[in-house]
């Protein structure tokens, strides 16, 4: 299978370099460029590619609003924001737009490639230097305490560990490891998690670890 790939970025110079990354592999293909969100949903909506890869600033629409109407349509498309370190607060809004991971633009042409086989595959792809510094941003900011949302109650206490832990960031492998559960046993946990919540995927649900105060601030 030919993995068909969107590229959405305002630097043509960028664009052209993804696309010659990109095109140099017998299963990946540029399907078409944008240069904006607007042009970006539109060639989505066209094309139907697999994945896109879109950067968070943009003139007139930006990645976010972009992504949110790729994903309001019910484009089956992956979308993996392109990102820089001084975006934090752009970053947690592209995940709640219904981004399926982020990328820094300085990555390797190895980590592009893996990351848009890996969100084919289902799986999600989250920088790592970006993901704890994320976190550490949303931890020292976060609200002292919430109380407990109706949404969470139809959680049992393994899951809501479990979604614990998937806000701190960890892997499965991790999580079972803290919890002493195997890891099949935490992604029955996860994929439970993800159907009462109503939730796509990984991404999300750190998402939504957050916006329930499962990850609260240190010392408190």
């Amino acid at each position: 299978m030919t993995i068909r790939v969107v590229v959405a970025d305002d630097e043509e110079l960028l664009r052209t370099g993804f696309r010659l990354v990109i095109d140099s592999w017998d299963d990946l293909t540029v399907v078409g460029e944008a240069g904006d969100g607007r042009q970006a949903v539109q060639l989505t909506h066209r094309t139907r590619p697999d994945v896109v890869l879109m950067d968070i600033r943009m003139p007139g629409m930006d990645g976010i609003e972009a992504t949110r109407q790729i994903v309001a349509s019910g484009s089956t498309a992956r979308v993996l924001m392109l990102t820089t370190f001084d975006e934090d607060e752009h970053v947690l809004a592209a995940l709640r737009a219904g981004a399926d991971g982020y990328l820094l633009k300085e990555m390797e042409s190895a980590e592009l490639v893996g990351a848009i086989r890996a969100v084919v595959r289902g799986d999600t792809m989250l920088a790592p230097g970006l993901t704890h510094r994320l976190l550490e941003r949303f931890l020292r900011t976060a609200p002292d305490a919430r109380p407990t949302p109706p949404a969470l109650t139809g959680l049992s206490a393994r899951e809501i560990e479990v979604l614990t832990l998937i806000g701190q960031a960890l892997s499965n492998t991790e999580i079972a490891r803290r919890l002493s559960l195997s890891e099949a046993t935490v992604k029955r946990h996860l994929a439970a998690v993800l159907r009462k919540l109503g939730l796509r995927d990984r991404v999300q649900a750190v998402v939504a670890a957050y916006d329930h105060g499962l990850v609260r601030p240190r010392g408190q």
